[in-house]
């Protein structure tokens, strides 16, 4: 499928739950939320019909998200239902990492590609500062239950904040010397709680710099292709694995950009900045046959947002979802 702009859009990030077993604080409140009624989150079978529809369009990759998407029970006759749906070559899933000692073996099992691990720092007090739980010993047995499992291009996902997890960055990115997974640094975006709150992003140029005088040049390593994201890599001398930079906020990557996501309750988010998108769960529920679905979407993505505008101004159109009712 294709916008107005010409952008061919083939990813869709899917949110299973807005559920999680972490509060990180750029992502959810420690208290106070609201969770979604279990009739108002999309059943498998409505998200099957809608990757349906995505992939009749022209998906090719589909990412479960959450909240925590291993929360939400029968995740495993999920991940395998997708698998099996013509035209969706690539089914991944984004994870805290909390409960992948116990199911990092049937995730591989059940077809999943590869895994993305949200993990900040590996220092357990500023974990827990960041997180709110004291979680960090699973979230690393995770980490090694995932090698044990088969998965290959593992890929670690750090947000650097200022005044926190700083002396993690070459930590982190350590883990990528010995073993073949890919370690990528993501900028903070104002969006929910880090709006909110005030949390500080540190610029990828820092980073770079810090991981430059850690492990020396930063040599360019070839990006596969558009499915694998928008992300920069580099590889330092010695590394088995890779480095990557995704810096939305200095570098803007709009003009690229091929992905839609669906939250947990429906709605199909066209951009993550935006509120603009379409109610896919009130389509559904009033009867829409699969090629009005179809059709709907298609016309909905041709108004996808030109530009994400993160750092403008005027926040009118900012969508006022946190990022755990975004999908991430």
């Amino acid at each position: 499928m294709y916008d107005d702009l010409g952008r061919h859009i083939e990813y869709v990030r899917i949110s299973v739950t807005d559920l999680c077993n972490l509060r990180c604080r750029y992502c959810m409140p420690e208290e106070g939320i609201a969770k979604l009624r279990h009739e108002d989150i999309l059943t498998f079978e409505e998200i099957l019909r809608l990757t349906g529809c995505f992939a009749r369009l022209g998906a090719r990759k589909i990412r479960l998200t959450g909240g925590e998407p291993l929360v939400r029970q029968g995740i495993l006759e999920l991940i395998r239902a997708i698998k099996q749906v013509p035209g969706i070559e690539v089914a991944v899933l984004t994870t805290n990492g909390v409960l992948l000692p116990q199911m990092a073996g049937k995730l591989r099992q059940a077809g999943l590609d590869y895994i993305n691990v949200s993990l900040d720092t590996l220092d357990e007090e500023t974990f827990f500062r960041l997180t709110r739980r004291p979680s960090l010993p699973a979230v690393l047995s995770g980490l090694a239950a995932l090698k044990e499992a088969g998965f290959r291009h593992t890929r670690i996902n750090c947000v650097p904040l200022r005044g926190i997890n700083e002396q993690d960055i070459p930590r982190l990115a350590e883990l990528a010397r010995r073993e073949e997974v890919n370690v990528r640094f993501i900028e903070l975006m104002p969006v929910g709680c880090a709006y909110e709150t005030g949390l500080e992003r540190i610029p990828m140029a820092e980073v770079r710099k810090i991981l430059e005088e850690s492990f020396g040049p930063l040599q360019e390593a070839k990006a596969r292709e558009s499915l694998w994201g928008p992300a920069e890599y580099v590889r330092p001398a010695g590394f088995a694995g890779k480095i990557g930079f995704i810096d939305a906020m200095e570098h803007k990557f709009c003009s690229s950009c091929n992905r839609l996501r669906l939250t947990a309750e429906g709605f199909l988010k066209l951009c993550l900045h935006s509120s603009a998108g379409l109610d896919l769960r009130g389509l559904i529920r009033q009867g829409a046959t699969d090629e009005e679905l179809t059709r709907a979407i298609a016309e909905a993505v041709r108004r996808k947002p030109a530009e994400h505008r993160f750092s403008a101004q005027e926040q009118r159109e900012r969508d006022s979802r946190y990022m755990y009712q975004v999908g991430g």
